[in-house]
């Protein structure tokens, strides 16, 4: 039987350029270079606020 989830062991982790501070970073993800990658802490003055 196959079991499906998101415990698939380690995740694929690819090296990126932050396109704010220019800080080299990891993400789980294979970046798009048509699109800006961010460090973790540029990204969080990225996301939109949190609607309650």
């Amino acid at each position: 039987m196959e079991t499906r989830g998101f415990n698939n062991g380690p995740r694929e982790m690819h090296k990126a350029k932050c396109a704010d501070c220019g800080q080299e970073t990891e993400v789980p993800f294979v970046p798009d270079p048509n699109r800006p990658v961010y460090c973790r802490e540029c990204f969080q003055s990225h996301r939109p606020p949190k609607k309650y």
